[in-house]
């Protein structure tokens, strides 16, 4: 298992090849009391892999974690 990247809670893997020929890349999160990783999503290609890993939001939305939050609320009026 080679280690792409790791950003906060989650890192990204690539887990060797699939039967298609094709890399197997997968989203890990630690977890908060052993420590260890495991996988949460498994990604359908590379340009999806690279896009969670240039996107910090991304990857909580994938896992269903509160993402993409506004930080101000403006009133049109």
């Amino acid at each position: 298992m080679k280690v792409l990247h790791t950003q906060g809670p989650f890192r990204f893997v690539e887990n060797g090849i699939l039967e298609n020929g094709m890399p197997d890349y997968r989203l890990q999160e630690q977890d908060y009391y052993n420590r260890k990783w495991f996988d949460v999503y498994l990604f359908d290609n590379q340009m999806q892999c690279l896009l969670a890993m240039e996107d910090q939001e991304y990857p909580k939305w994938l896992t269903g974690k509160p993402c993409y939050i506004k930080d101000s609320v403006s009133r049109l009026n």
